[in-house]
């Protein structure tokens, strides 16, 4: 397997600026990062050993991933599925490059699991620096994807709320956020090629990767927590299971929890537990972009997702 340097020279890889005069990403493996995450990334590529029982969630930041992890979690772990109400989704099913492998090569979490639990993931990291690790395992693997331009708002109201919690930064402008998200220099992107690799991934090897989308979920929630379970290995007995985890796993309730409203931030991140959660609707860019905007996104949307048969994000 390929292994990066952990203590890699930051200042050798590429950096572009992506907002304000002080915040910059570097180039890593063909895609951006805040310099912060190069170790972490590195570490999780070179340590990281996914066991069969595994379950992985990829995402690109800012498409579902706490709504992912919270019916996940509540699918593998049904007697337990009242912790969602105490316990932050992000808690429950860590990143595997923002929290496990943050500050350690082989911290304690990975070391064993208890019989009978299988232990849940996320990660940000794209297919094109995990190829070998995922290609090799026999894990599963769930990928969840988002309209572009929902995405681009969501990430945009994430990044100002970052903003006021630090208050001496000025407020990211939307004509900026969209600058960046279409010459594709945003963190962790570029978002057409992180989607596209996952997508290639789960067309190669359908028995360990699902790829699903925001949109068809919020459509059909029940269909795609019942898919979810079969392709886990966990399927419902009844129709009433699957009706509680879309009901306890909804946006609007998951959103009611006092850990999930609350103002205290974890260790992990400068941001309060609540600022993963917001609105979550399907459209809401309409409430934000100029038409201009979007003809800009839909026509960058036609060149790298159309182009290769994978008609979405329009």
């Amino acid at each position: 397997m390929e292994k990066f340097d952990p203590d890699m020279d930051l200042s050798s890889l590429p950096r572009a600026k992506w907002w304000g005069d002080h915040d910059y990403v570097v180039q890593h493996g063909g895609f951006w990062y805040m310099p912060q995450f190069i170790k972490p990334i590195n570490r999780v590529i070179n340590h990281f050993n996914p066991l069969p029982s595994d379950v992985i969630l990829a995402t690109f930041p800012k498409t579902g991933t706490t709504w992912l992890k919270s019916i996940i979690y509540s699918i593998l772990n049904r007697p337990s599925k009242h912790r969602l109400a105490v316990e932050h989704p992000h808690d429950l099913v860590p990143f595997l490059e923002v929290q496990i492998f943050a500050h350690s090569d082989e911290p304690p979490e990975l070391t064993a699991a208890p019989s009978g639990v299988r232990r849940i993931f996320g990660t940000h990291i794209p297919y094109q620096l995990l190829h070998e690790t995922l290609d090799s395992c026999r894990s599963k693997v769930i990928y969840l994807t988002r309209n572009p331009k929902d995405t681009l708002i969501s990430t945009w109201h994430f990044v100002n709320r970052r903003n006021n919690m630090r208050k001496t930064d000025q407020p990211w402008s939307l004509e900026n956020a969209n600058d960046v998200f279409c010459r594709q220099v945003m963190p962790w992107g570029p978002y057409y090629d992180h989607v596209i690799g996952y997508r290639e991934l789960s067309l190669k090897r359908p028995e360990n990767v699902m790829f699903v989308t925001y949109e068809e979920m919020m459509k059909d929630p029940h269909g795609y927590v019942k898919k979810l379970g079969d392709f886990l290995g966990c399927p419902f007995e009844g129709e009433d299971e699957v009706e509680e985890v879309v009901k306890n796993c909804s946006i609007k309730v998951l959103g009611n929890h006092n850990v999930n409203k609350s103002e205290e931030s974890p260790t992990w991140i400068p941001l309060p537990y609540n600022a993963f959660f917001r609105k979550g609707i399907v459209g809401d860019h309409k409430n934000y972009l100029s038409d201009e905007a979007i003809q800009r996104i839909d026509t960058l949307t036609k060149e790298r997702f159309h182009s290769l048969g994978f008609m979405y994000g329009i």
